[in-house]
């Protein structure tokens, strides 16, 4: 019994001196942790301005706010990494970021295959913010998805469609699908057919819808972008003609939309002006077998009223 006691009090001795020692180790360190806190705090701080400043000189000289953008987050995202490794370390956690650092290691390869997708993502990000076919506030068509380019983040592109839908885009798919990019050198053809009657004389005809496209002030034609009409088929009661010309598509699509609509309506009522006819579709209807008449009535609607008496 008296054993047991000596035991029991051995054993309180022994967590009193623990408590002890570990209250006067954590005074002891509270330098050490306020020390890692502020160099945690000040390498946020360098990070973001080191990320800011980067990101306005790489705008600078390459004039492309994605690159930048891009850039700018993954480097204060390396330097915060950095920063936070050395506050650990400064306030005796050495071993917790080494420990980290290990661990990271090993969970590599067991998130590769996990986030496979996350990853290519990533890496077609990095290899789009330097060899991209597009900038901001081009219009392209990834796919099938049509719109203006918003921003390009880590893992997707964001596009802004003409119906005011916001669409992201994987980086892995904008890499391998089919990028057309509508305002990359600012020109865009449209084309639309026209149909004549068949005794109308074709080329007076073509003189006057270029004569037309000539005078839309928003329709381009210089050295190399040329506009024209040629004669694109022998429709069933029309000779259509198919017009060719260029547009401004640097506020592509609306106004490019109305351009094509304005050429369109001055090229009728040109048409119309210098007298040639531009017939609706002649359906023709056949009589087989033993009608020999038409499966039609008229209705005289006049000849049921009554007529106005004279005075």
């Amino acid at each position: 019994m008296f054993f047991l006691l000596i035991q029991g009090q051995d054993a309180q001795t022994e967590l009193k001196t623990s408590v002890l020692n570990f209250v006067d180790n954590f005074i002891a360190s509270i330098p050490h942790y306020i020390f890692g806190l502020l160099i945690l705090i000040l390498g946020i701080f360098i990070a973001g301005w080191i990320s800011n400043f980067a990101r306005a000189r790489i705008h600078h000289r390459t004039q492309d706010p994605l690159m930048s953008k891009f850039l700018g987050r993954g480097i204060r995202f390396v330097i915060s990494i950095i920063f936070i490794m050395l506050a650990l370390n400064a306030a005796g956690m050495g071993r917790i970021s080494a420990g980290i650092l290990a661990a990271a290691g090993a969970s590599t390869v067991i998130l590769g295959f996990a986030f496979k997708d996350i990853g290519q993502n990533f890496i077609a990000g990095v290899i789009l913010s330097f060899n991209r076919p597009f900038d901001v506030d081009d219009t392209v068509e990834i796919g099938d998805i049509f719109g203006k380019v918003k921003a390009l983040e880590f893992r997707y592109t964001k596009l802004k469609t003409f119906d005011g839908k916001d669409v992201y885009i994987p980086n892995s798919d904008v890499i391998t699908l089919p990028v057309t990019n509508y305002t990359e050198d600012g020109f865009f053809r449209w084309d639309f057919i026209i149909g004549i009657a068949y005794e109308e004389n074709i080329d007076g005809a073509k003189k006057v819808v270029l004569k037309a496209l000539k005078e839309e002030p928003m329709v381009i034609n210089d050295g190399v972008h040329h506009n024209f009409v040629i004669e694109d088929e022998l429709a069933t009661s029309t000779v259509n003609l198919k017009v060719f010309f260029w547009v401004d598509t640097k506020d592509f699509r609306m106004q490019a939309l109305i351009t094509k609509g304005n050429v369109v309506r001055r090229i009728k009522e040109a048409l119309e002006d210098a007298g040639y006819y531009m017939p609706a579709d002649i359906q023709e209807i056949k009589l087989y077998g033993k009608e020999s008449e038409l499966p039609l009535s008229f209705i005289d609607k006049d000849a049921n009223k009554p007529s106005a008496k004279k005075p």
